[in-house]
């Protein structure tokens, strides 16, 4: 991966070069974002231009040798920790390590921009929590004890530290802080607050926003040639998210207004069968239309706050959908909006952690109806 893979970003993109090219390489760099962000491809541009034996002003040349087996992801001098299934001690533990380093080798390859759930479909791992186990805090060790290969430096990049075992994460402390010489860490992570304190002291947070509409709206025009009528209705979606979009790009329209806008005023009318019903309906949706089902319903709850703000002049909402924006801004208020977002953020995160579908819409809706109409309840 080099700079010019990632769209966007460029003043981060800035830092970075300027902070190698100063010398002024802080030992531990924490790439921080929400999930959607670009923080992981970010690193792995960093790396390459570290290792890169002829770099340019603004990214790492691509063709020497250090470059070429960075864009493969088998410099030697960049080590790779990442969350996986538990390897039971039946199994060949030598084996398995070498097969899932090929497997994320071309995860990082053929999806670069992918997530957690990404990865874990990749090794098929859906039905098994994904964790960075205890052990591999003392593979870290051995690894940075050993001196770069071919490298001025080594790099140790950690993917998604917030699911370390807090022994594996407390295991690594010591070396965190004070690294061997010319040693790096890059923790990629899109949950801050989920880290143990002390992992956070001992870096320095490199603070990556999702992109913007016009970052996406570029990348899908020259990159995959999406006519401009698709490229809004994916970027409405995708909120700043490029995993999203890229998925999103080779999905059908799922009338997912039509379908909001059904939902919530069922929510609204109490009608417990149409309930059920919907939530029949969501669970046989693939998880990338109830992701985006989410996703849409996310920003509808924006456009409504700006509608019931009156700035409207910042709104992305479509023509077919000002009605109901209008009409929907009647019954809720602000704290009314703040609630059903937070509800539905929540049951995002449920549903990427491969909870019950059904049971998570079902539960959802129960809830967003009390916040909609709770007079109800008391009648």
């Amino acid at each position: 991966m080099k700079f010019a893979d990632i769209p966007g970003l460029a003043d981060i993109k800035a830092r970075l070069i300027d902070s190698v090219k100063q010398n002024h390489i802080a030992h531990a760099q924490l790439f921080l974002g929400k999930a959607g962000a670009l923080n992981l491809p970010l690193a792995l541009a960093y790396a390459t231009y570290l290792h890169c034996e002829n770099r340019g002003g603004n990214d790492s040349c691509g063709t020497c040798a250090a470059c070429s087996k960075n864009l493969k992801y088998i410099h030697p001098d960049t080590s790779f920790v990442f969350p996986f299934r538990s390897i039971p001690k039946s199994e060949e533990a030598d084996q398995v390590k070498a097969e899932t380093l090929k497997l994320w080798r071309s995860f990082l390859l053929n999806q670069p921009f992918d997530d957690l759930s990404g990865w874990i479909n990749q090794y098929e791992g859906e039905d098994k929590q994904a964790s960075i186990s205890v052990e591999t805090s003392r593979e870290i060790i051995r690894t940075l004890s050993l001196k770069p290969f071919e490298s001025k430096f080594k790099v140790m990049l950690i993917w998604q530290p917030e699911l370390m075992h807090p022994s594996a994460a407390n295991g690594i402390l010591k070396i965190l802080e004070e690294p061997p010489p010319q040693t790096f860490f890059l923790l990629v992570s899109n949950a801050a607050e989920r880290l143990l304190p002390t992992v956070l002291s001992r870096t320095q947070v490199v603070q990556v926003p999702l992109l913007t509409d016009g970052d996406i709206d570029t990348y899908l025009e020259e990159k995959h040639q999406v006519n401009e009528s698709r490229r809004q209705e994916i970027i409405q979606l995708a909120d700043g998210n490029l995993n999203l979009a890229l998925k999103l790009m080779g999905s059908e329209d799922d009338h997912y207004a039509d379908r909001f806008a059904d939902w919530m005023r069922s929510c609204f009318k109490r009608d417990y069968s149409k309930l059920v019903v919907f939530a029949d309906d969501f669970h046989g949706l693939d998880r990338l239309n109830q992701r985006s089902l989410f996703q849409y319903g996310l920003g509808m709850m924006r456009e409504t706050l700006l509608h019931h703000s009156g700035a409207e002049s910042i709104s992305r909402v479509k023509s077919g959908e000002v009605k109901f924006v209008k009409d929907f801004s009647k019954i809720m208020s602000v704290d009314k909006i703040a609630s059903v977002n937070t509800l539905i953020s929540d049951a995002h995160y449920h549903l990427e952690r491969n909870g019950s579908a059904k049971m998570i819409f079902l539960d959802l809706s129960l809830q967003i109806a009390h916040v909609i109409n709770p007079e109800q309840f008391h009648t």
